[in-house]
């Protein structure tokens, strides 16, 4: 099937199937199961269109390292780790294979034949073909022991493998990797000691797998797969994991919704209504769209309805079968051809279209309709009706004569033949659910036509008899020459590639060096049919035959199938592994493994036992595994236009409409509840309010408990003011349209919000007895729910659970901890024996204290090394084009063929420079920023743009004559008969794709970043620093409370939640079993903002490279992207020990208008600023100015951290007779340079959102002071760019003083401060 399309078409059907993965709130597994060749695919060609790419075996075998790294690490299976790699397929999936790789060749050849031809240079080493990603090549035997030793490696080192059972099924285990996983899963379902609660998950980029999850009928199943967007510009796939989205698609979620599909059935049919059976036949018809092993039935199309006409058509024919058609894999004859027959409608209703198109031309033309294919003339159309039905049957018959003959190339279109086209097609849709649902019943059973017959032709199959002999799967060579093309011979032993190119060669037809592709019906090229010959097995084979005796030792070994590994760490084994690649990779010394080989045919399970478990799914909730039981609600189908992706969808959506409830919100306040249905979360509820009064908790600062029982929290009542109430109501808005928007879920009228604190992790305490307890942590930041969307009174299962008791088990000798409070705060620790200290309550610690760089200087003069930026405006000014330009070419510009007048076909190209993204809200650091809803470009933009310029001239004058179209075509631009606009448009997008900057990597406009040339001197800085080397170890006894140990109970809890982080800080890493090495000292060069304070990313150079580290504006592996959990900041620690608050460069995060708010409801005073956005978490306050009249005596003005506003507009108020004033200014707000002056003249200073202040020059008055000032602060603008930082929040804190009748904000504001000169009046402005 179109896999992309039907993954797409599912998930924008049913909106809430899918959720982006979150460390945080990922769900426990217990088995983790890996599709692996997505991943060797990846990591291995990641960009097929870039000719010149190349890449080693040890570069690609190290990436699918840490791939496997950071899944085992996001999932952290409990008890099984299966990897599975693509054995030799059954004969059935061949022909796909075949298909797919003639195609790939074929596109790798015309790609590098078309860079010659244009005269580019390619590297001399060998390009990777991608099809060595085959069992039997060289390349998967080396693979396949280099996953060995990882496997050996990671079990011998890595704690969090130490308790899991690992299976390796490589290359050489007959069967694809997914088919094998479900062979482990059906044998495992089997045991009568099996655990129907058992949770898994499922990596791999197939939308089979979607069926095949559901065919387990497991009621835990997660689908764990990479982003996919669709739609605009093709992007190269990213290599890191780090960088990658993962989603993770819940079948869960998936069995309601196919639930609610057919729920209709319910009151229509006399048999029972079986869920369980609905899936199974839901299963089987998604195999008549197409899939790998057979065709698609003509003119069935999942983007263009076909899914639901299968199930309307279903829903119609059900009542009238007597029971279900898929029978837990066996397909019931009788009722599936009563269904096929309703089906069949459908060919005449296309059909009918057809028809009356022809009509329609023959009564223009005036001519009879010639049938070309046949040559036969029909009779004109008669107004008799019969007549006319007569010759719709007659058309009907010879227009699907005319597809047999044109598709399949038969001359005489029999009963015969379209008998057995209907054979054919019905034991393929038998092998296929047997394959599903009890694996392989045939290795060389395959569908022998390029095309699929009509549903009208598929008649009397209730009588067939179907059978399959098992037989046996082909050898490794025996797959490579049955599917290879001959541009891939070097991929098989000398000895057999004469076959795919001597003339000689008995089977030389099978290798066709060209070949056709026919869409049929579909839209992208690589959904065509490869039209080349099946392979007869009889005669490779034979061919082969007498080539064998050639191979050598090494061949012969590779030409083999071998049993599924099984591994397991045993303490009591130690041995040493050797190293498969001594150059590249070191012998495990000291390997822990124990290993077991499983047969073949030990997880078969007789076709008659796959049994469906069944549970009581109501009786508890399992974390994580969503829902859409517990809350009241109805269901329908309507085209809502849900976004599931980056835009609308275009078909139903299945929109669920939550009932109204009782309002009752009072009573859970202070308790535990769960939020975000139907992807639950739990929250612990801080406030209650429906929209004229508010209850909250009342409680001292740092305090999170719950009060369970009927234990009353200390609570307190406001009554809401005009400003709360609309605040109020903005608030149920913003979330009422998220929740339509994005998962088709309809709220109605709500009567309550709930204020709450999402469960971040959990974390060791310890009572005044010594007595060590896992408490759950909740996060400071407070988000609103409507009422309706909570569940309260729910069983949740946990299996989390601590043996650590005491402060022996918490802090055993030669743990590492980490020190928390000062001196030598963030330091690593070890702990020794403390059993003299501990009954005091004390821990015996030896410190490590390294030596630390000293950037104050670079944090003083870094804007020397800041990239410069300018508005638009003034690289229009110096490029002599508009600012419309400048805008428009670097973003998107798209060319069609053809004129406007006379366009062809529908394919656009994009000849922007694409360095910005105003949807996606990214930019592309070192040539654009975005500052508040204003672009800014750097010098290297300015440069690309005048380049480009000299490049298209004749483009840029078009497109400036013509700025109101959205779309230019080729031939309107260069409109002589001498120019051929396809050839410029060509020459542009090579040219594009030949410049550096089509490689850089996008940001996120809420990222704020230290330029490269400043990472450059910290690494410089971080160099001096290591030369010294007085690092010093000290001993000292310290408080439990103060030491934070990296336990994985912990994960996601922050170790010091009074931190703040700000660019330059200094950060040590504290969660072990991780990417980075636990203990690794760095600085924080970029800063991610968030909705939720939990999805805060830190971007961190290390002050050493390590595996798995990323490039990052930084040396090669030294950068990381980590969430605040996973840091301790030194920095702070430095500050809390001197109380110096240093200038640094970044405010603490703020929490945002959350994500839910609409637009209306972010205020202007949110708008601007450097690197802000309105979802960013790092939103200062709205500027508060003020002019003041004074006397000599000295005077201190206190104002607000602002953003630039989009205008220049200086909005004053005058007050008079002020000695000392400030704006509701925190008592305990140190100044940052308070200073006595005389004012003899008047100078007014802007300060811009970078935090460069622009004096302008001595004025008389203050009129001219201020304008004077806002000149020179735009032409500082024109000439330095706003690249400068912002100065550090002073007092993170809530304000002082609140208004009766307010409620408490819930989040502090960064405050900042502006001062007056000794000598001048300085009147402050913001841009």
């Amino acid at each position: 099937m179109g896999v992309p399309k039907f993954y797409r078409w599912i998930s924008e059907r049913y909106p809430c199937l899918s959720e982006v993965v979150k460390e945080h709130q990922i769900p426990e597994f217990d088995n983790l199961y890996l599709d692996m060749n997505g991943i060797i695919h990846q990591c291995s060609h990641p960009n097929d269109d870039d000719v010149h790419f190349r890449i080693s075996d040890d570069k690609i075998f190290t990436d699918i390292f840490h791939y496997l790294e950071v899944l085992f690490r996001i999932i952290k299976p409990r008890k099984v780790f299966f990897m599975a790699v693509d054995g030799v397929a059954p004969r059935a999936k061949m022909n796909q294979q075949r298909g797919r790789r003639f195609r790939s060749a074929k596109e790798a050849e015309d790609k590098i034949k078309k860079a010659i031809e244009k005269g580019e240079t390619l590297p001399t080493e060998a390009r990777f073909d991608s099809n060595c990603i085959t069992p039997g090549t060289e390349f998967m035997a080396r693979l396949h022991e280099h996953l060995k030793y990882f496997v050996n490696m990671k079990i011998s080192t890595d704690k969090s493998w130490q308790g899991v059972t690992i299976y390796f099924s490589g290359h050489e285990t007959p069967g694809e990797g997914e088919h094998k996983i479900m062979e482990f899963i059906r044998s495992e379902k089997a045991k009568p000691d099996h655990d129907p609660n058992t949770r898994h998950c499922l990596y791999g980029l197939d939308a089979d797998l979607i069926m095949l999850g559901l065919t387990s009928h497991e009621a835990h199943f997660s689908l764990l797969r990479e982003e996919v967007r669709f739609g605009g510009k093709k992007t190269q796939r990213v290599c890191a994991p780090e960088e990658t989205t993962f989603h993770l698609l819940h079948l869960s979620l998936m069995r309601e919704y196919i639930d609610y599909e057919f729920s209709v059935l319910k009151d229509k049919i006399a048999f029972k209504y079986d869920i369980e059976r609905i899936i199974d036949d839901w299963i089987l018809m998604g195999f008549l769209v197409g899939n790998d092993f057979i065709p698609h039935l003509p003119h069935l199309h999942i983007n263009h309805d076909a899914l639901p006409l299968l199930y309307g058509t279903y829903i119609t024919i059900l009542p009238e079968l007597g029971g279900y058609i898929n029978e837990s894999g066996h397909l019931n004859l009788p009722r599936f051809e009563k269904y096929l027959v309703k089906l069949s409608d459908f060919d005449r209703e296309h059909f009918s279209e057809v028809f009356v198109d022809l009509k329609w031309f023959e009564s223009k033309v005036g001519n009879k309709y010639l049938n070309e294919a046949a040559g036969v003339a029909a009779e004109e159309a008669k107004k008799d009706e019969t007549e006319d039905d007569d010759l719709f049957e007659t058309e009907f018959r010879q227009y699907k004569r005319t597809y047999y003959m044109t598709k399949m190339g038969v001359d005489v279109v029999s009963d015969d033949f379209l008998a057995d086209q209907a054979a054919c097609y019905v034991q393929a849709i038998q092998w296929i659910l047997h394959y599903y649902y009890h694996g392989v019943q045939s290795w060389s059973w395959y569908y022998p036509y390029h095309y699929a017959p009509f549903l009208s032709d598929i008649r009397n199959i209730s009588a067939l008899s179907i059978h399959f002999e098992l037989g046996k799967p082909f050898k490794p060579f025996e797959q490579l020459l049955a599917v290879l093309p001959a541009a891939s011979k070097n991929l098989l032993p000398t000895c057999y590639q004469h076959l795919m190119t001597s003339e000689d060669s008995p089977i030389i037809e099978y290798y066709p060096p060209d070949f056709k592709t026919d869409l049929n019906g579909k839209q992208q090229e690589w959904e065509a049919v490869v039209l080349i010959p099946f392979i007869d097995e009889k005669r490779l084979l034979e061919a082969m035959e007498t080539c064998n005796h050639s191979l050598k030792k090494e061949e012969r070994k590779r030409n083999r199938h071998s049993e599924c590994l099984m591994c397991w760490y045993d303490r009591d084994t130690e041995f040493t592994y050797p190293s498969p690649w001594p150059e590249k990779f070191p012998a495990i010394e000291r390997c822990c493994t124990r290993y077991k080989m499983i047969s073949l045919d030990a997880w078969r399970v007789d076709i008659n036992k796959n049994k469906i478990t069944r549970i009581d799914q109501k009786a508890l909730y399992f974390c994580g595994f969503p829902t859409l039981r517990h809350i009241k609600h109805k269901f329908f189908l309507k085209k809502s236009g849900v976004q599931v992706f980056q835009q609308s969808s275009r078909g139903e959506n299945m929109m669920l409409e939550i009932l109204s409830i009782e309002n009752v919100a009072s009573s859970v306040l202070g308790k535990s509840v769960f939020v975000n249905w139907p992807h639950l979360e739990e929250a612990r509820v801080v406030g209650v309010s429906d929209g004229d009064t508010k209850f909250y908790l009342e409680e001292p600062p740092g305090t999170q408990k719950l009060y369970l029982g009927r234990t009353a929290p200390p609570s307190k009542v406001v009554h809401l003011g005009d400003k709360e109430q609309s605040n109020w109501t903005k608030e149920v808005q913003g979330i009422s349209e998220f929740y339509l928007r994005r998962k088709g879920i309809i709220i109605n009228e709500t009567s309550a919000v709930v204020y709450a604190q999402l469960l971040t992790g959990r974390k060791y305490q310890i009572n005044q007895n010594g007595e060590v307890r896992l408490e759950k942590q909740w996060s400071k930041q407070v988000l609103p729910f409507v009422y309706q969307t909570i569940v309260k009174d729910i069983r949740a299962f946990d299996s989390r659970f601590s043996n650590i008791r005491t402060l022996d088990d918490l802090f055993p000798p030669r743990s590492m901890v980490f020190m928390l409070g000062t001196p030598y705060y963030g330091c690593t620790g070890e702990v020794q024996e403390s059993g003299d200290v501990i009954t005091e309550g004390r821990i015996r610690v030896v410190f490590s204290i390294p030596c630390e760089p000293n950037l104050d200087a670079l944090i003083q003069n870094q804007h020397k090394y800041s990239i410069k930026y300018n508005p638009g405006y003034v690289l229009a000014s110096r490029l002599g084009v508009s600012g419309y330009l400048v805008s428009r070419f670097t973003g998107s510009i798209f060319i069609g063929r053809g004129s406007r007048r006379n366009p062809h076909g529908d394919h656009k190209a994009n000849v922007g420079l694409n360095l910005k993204f105003n949807k996606k809200n990214e930019e592309v650091p070192g040539y654009t920023k975005k500052v508040g809803s204003e672009w800014m470009y750097s010098s290297a933009a300015e440069q690309l743009l005048a380049e480009y310029l000299e490049r298209a001239p004749e483009l840029f004058c078009y497109i400036a004559k013509n700025s109101q179209e959205d779309v230019f075509y080729e031939d309107d631009i260069w409109p002589g008969e001498d120019e051929n606009g396809a050839e410029k448009v060509q020459e542009i997008i090579t040219w594009l794709k030949g410049h550096p900057v089509s490689t850089l990597s996008r940001s996120s406009c809420d990222l704020q970043i230290l330029d490269a040339a400043i990472v450059e001197k910290i690494e410089e800085e971080v160099e001096k620093c290591k030369q010294r080397k007085n690092n010093k170890k000290v001993r000292v006894t310290v408080k439990p409370h103060l030491l934070y140990r990296p336990l994985e109970q912990q994960h996601g809890v922050i170790p010091d939640r009074d931190a703040e982080f700000r660019l330059f800080d200094r950060v040590v890493n504290v969660r072990e079993n991780f990417s980075v090495p636990v203990g690794l000292r760095g600085t924080i060069i970029g800063i991610k903002g968030a909705n939720r304070e939990a999805d805060v990313l830190f971007e961190v150079l290390f002050d050493e490279e390590f595996p798995g580290g990323l490039t990052i504006r930084c040396s090669p592996g030294r950068g990381y992207r980590l969430p605040t959990s996973a840091l301790v900041n030194l920095s702070h620690g430095s500050r809390s020990e001197t109380g110096n608050q240093k200038l640094t460069a970044v405010v603490k995060p703020q929490p945002a208008v959350n994500q839910y708010s609409s637009a209306s409801s972010v205020s202007s005073g949110h708008l601007g600023g450097l690197n802000h956005s309105p979802q960013s978490l790092f939103v200062p306050t709205q500027v508060r100015l003020s002019v003041f009249n004074f006397s000599p005596p000295p005077l201190q003005i206190a104002g607000r951290l602002c953003k630039r506003p989009n205008s220049t507009s200086l909005n004053i108020s005058k007050e008079s007779g002020v000695q000392s004033s400030h704006f509701e200014e925190p008592p305990s707000e140190e100044h940052l340079s308070p200073q006595s002056f005389a004012m003899t003249m008047t100078v007014c200073q802007v300060k811009l959102s970078n935090g460069l202040l622009v004096h302008g020059p001595q004025c008389h008055s203050e009129n001219e002071a201020k304008e004077k000032a806002a000149l020179f602060a735009l032409q500082q603008l024109g000439s330095l760019g706003v690249n400068f930082p912002l100065p550090p929040p002073l007092i993170p804190n809530y304000p002082p003083a609140v208004p009766p009748g307010t409620i408490p904000p819930v989040f502090p504001q960064p405050t900042g401060k502006i001062f007056c000169s000794s000598k001048y009046l300085l009147l402050s402005y913001y841009f």
